[in-house]
């Protein structure tokens, strides 16, 4: 396929995967780890704003901090097929012209960088789709050309800190491409759930975590020893949060690590507090939980020592 058109089709089912997003779906969580669906578009329109600088023969440090933080406005939508439509007039224009592009590795060839950007687009467009709870089938001819092209640099962009660890293979083209960026295709809404469970204990917000449980959900709590205390209801579970953050001083919870998968889901953590001599302490554990409909329904918890 015609590099141009592989990227102009990578672009335009970036732009039908934005132009589906739900006025109430900006802050679901995302395949990828930490962002939001604002920021994961937020991500792909500083992207394409690149684009039109480096394609144009820019180097980082003229470009500098100028593309940081908010691109998105009060009309993302707006702002993302805006930068995308620039963003692909410009590559149309310059990709007859050969040269380099200066990036953060170094110089490469200006056709390696727009193969680059397509697989961006295509695989950000399945994040977004998943997220969003959209169609999530990918052209086929976009994935066997991007697969080709992704297959002997994938070594490179891991150890460049690009993708993350391989993920787990479900077969076909679609899901071998995926896993190679670090992405289940099987991803879906444990996976979600999951996300906003653990976000919400990250700030402290109780209101957030009993929205990510159910009315009967069950936690089974760390102690006291051997088998700990079940609470059943969410008024009982809502209890146990409201005593723990109003009354340990510097709650704070971290995630270490997480897995998902079917209906169920484990969640590695770290709690920290401030004794009441001003003395740091923590603890570190994992919960078991089970989802149902994308919501927490058992939190069975376990704790070192």
């Amino acid at each position: 396929m015609d590099l141009n058109t592989l990227y102009h089709r990578t672009v335009e089912t970036w732009a039908d995967r934005v132009n589906a997003v739900a006025p109430d779906q900006w802050e679901a969580p995302t395949p990828c780890r930490g962002w939001a669906v604002r920021d994961l578009v937020n991500h792909v329109v500083g992207e394409d704003l690149w684009t039109l600088r480096l394609v144009g023969g820019a180097t980082l440090a003229e470009v500098g901090d100028g593309l940081d933080g908010d691109l998105l406005g009060d009309d993302p939508v707006g702002s993302a097929l805006a930068a995308a439509r620039e963003a692909s007039t410009r590559v149309a224009e310059r990709l007859p012209e050969a040269g380099v592009v200066h990036v953060s590795y170094g110089d490469i060839p200006v056709v390696d960088y727009v193969h680059e950007l397509a697989a961006d687009h295509l695989v950000h467009s399945w994040d977004l789709a998943a997220a969003c709870g959209g169609d999530t089938r990918l052209d086929p001819h976009l994935v066997t050309e991007l697969a080709e092209f992704f297959a002997g640099r994938e070594d490179f962009y891991r150890a460049a800190g690009v993708i993350g660890p391989r993920a787990v293979s479900h077969g076909g083209q679609q899901s071998e491409l995926l896993a190679a960026t670090g992405r289940d295709s099987h991803w879906g809404p444990t996976h979600a759930g999951l996300a906003r469970f653990s976000a919400a204990f990250g700030r402290g917000d109780v209101d957030a975590i009993m929205a990510s449980m159910t009315d009967d959900c069950v936690f089974e709590a760390t102690g006291p020893a051997p088998d700990g205390v079940r609470h059943a209801g969410a008024e009982a579970v809502r209890g146990v949060w409201d005593e723990l953050f109003e009354q340990t001083r510097g709650a704070a919870f971290t995630e270490e690590e997480s897995y998902a998968a079917g209906d169920r889901g484990s969640l590695r953590w770290r709690f920290d507090w401030i004794g009441d001599d001003g003395t740091p302490g923590h603890v570190r554990g994992v919960d078991v939980l089970r989802f149902r409909g994308g919501l927490v329904c058992e939190k069975l918890s376990y704790v070192k020592g």
